[in-house]
């Protein structure tokens, strides 16, 4: 396996092909909340032909800090299952207790590998802690207590975590090593690119805290976004976001949201899903883990067609891919995952361009939150000139 020394610096973006004026209209977009003082910092990168066209932090950070990227760190995990497919070690449409024969009860034997990639796998509530969570055999025992909330197969709803417990233990379970130094191995470190999962104390220098932000929507404000006046309550709370403060949960590696890496990191990683320079995936594979939607289940918030391939979303030419996290002008084949608190993380392959946004604050607002995001995200995805 080649290993890629990554390249942090900045190189011009016109010789990038970046337009310079949308480039600096997407720089004061950034600034916009950190500057009226919602938030405490941001930092953010922008990347194209494998290179970082800008990388830069705003507030109360430098580009030297890290951030909690919560459910961006999906696709990390995703993109090391998919070495796993292509090497023949995992098959998607093997049922996980082949592989985890604990996770077999209580009507749990018909999931399949593909299922719980695309969060159809009927069990997005179970529940998994310390100290189970620490250790292997912790894991595996949660999983057989593990009840389904809904018939797999059948529906879509966001696994924030479980799904991902189950697939860290699925590269484990077939690798042999722990998920956390397979991840890194395979794919970070691979690419030059720092660890980014399982940090320990003395690899957290520069890692910002969370902090929460702003006041709530009301009721009315609600009630005209999504036809009803309070959200249903889930998994993703303030205090479970929080709780990625501690060292002790960054230590654990949580595979479903307990990523912590800086905006270029992740901006690079992507242009590495586009150009693939490192050889790390099987081509047509990762063409199609990146390219194919699978799942069309309809969000049962958002009552919006999922548009996942197997790990990551899919903007799609429906028109409401701003429902989906991403804005309002990439192509339609743009893929990405998005993560708590406004982390923005997506490549698009039509521009070349992939793009980075992280702050550590996180907007209360229910609905400002997701629009900054449209905004930042519509702004970067014009700067390919």
């Amino acid at each position: 396996m080649t290993v890629l020394p990554a390249d942090l610096t900045v190189a011009d973006p016109a010789e990038l092909g970046i337009d310079l004026a949308k480039l600096d209209a997407l720089r004061a977009r950034v600034r916009k909340e950190v500057d009226e003082g919602l938030l405490p910092s941001c930092q953010w990168a922008l990347a194209r032909d494998g290179k970082l066209a800008a990388f830069d932090a705003v507030g109360e950070a430098t580009t030297a800090n890290r951030y909690t990227i919560y459910s961006a760190t999906k696709a990390f995990v995703a993109s090391a299952v998919w070495q796993l497919i292509g090497e023949g070690l995992v098959d998607v449409d093997t049922r996980v207790v082949e592989y985890l024969p604990e996770f077999g009860s209580n009507g749990k034997d018909v999931i399949t590998v593909e299922q719980v990639m695309l969060h159809t796998s009927g069990f997005p509530h179970a529940p998994l802690g310390p100290p189970a969570w620490e250790t292997s055999e912790g894991r595996r025992a949660a999983f057989a207590r593990w009840r389904l909330n809904w018939e797999p197969g059948t529906a879509f709803e966001y696994h924030a975590t479980s799904a991902h417990w189950v697939l860290a233990e699925i590269i484990t379970e077939v690798t042999g090593q722990d998920y956390r130094d397979v991840l890194h191995e395979r794919v970070t470190g691979a690419l030059g690119l720092p660890r980014i999962l399982g940090l320990g104390p003395d690899e957290l220098d520069g890692a910002l805290d969370l902090v929460l932000c702003g006041e709530h929507a009301s009721a009315d404000e609600l009630q005209a976004a999504f036809g009803i006046s309070e959200l249903p309550t889930t998994e993703v709370t303030e205090d479970a976001l929080m709780w990625f403060n501690s060292p002790e949960v960054r230590a654990v590696g949580v595979p479903g949201g307990g990523g912590c890496a800086n905006a270029a990191v992740v901006a690079l990683f992507y242009q590495e899903l586009l150009h693939n320079r490192a050889g790390l995936w099987d081509p047509d594979l990762l063409a199609d883990v990146t390219g194919r939607v699978r799942n069309t289940f309809p969000d049962p918030l958002t009552r919006t067609p999922a548009n996942r391939a197997l790990g990551v979303i899919l903007a799609g030419d429906d028109g409401r891919a701003n429902f989906r996290g991403f804005g309002h002008t990439q192509s339609p084949r743009t893929f990405g995952h998005n993560g708590a608190g406004g982390q923005l993380a997506w490549a698009d392959p039509d521009s070349g361009l992939s793009f980075c946004y992280l702050t550590n604050g996180n907007d209360l607002h229910e609905l400002r939150q997701p629009r900054r995001g449209i905004g930042i995200t519509s702004r970067a995805a014009v700067c390919a000139a």
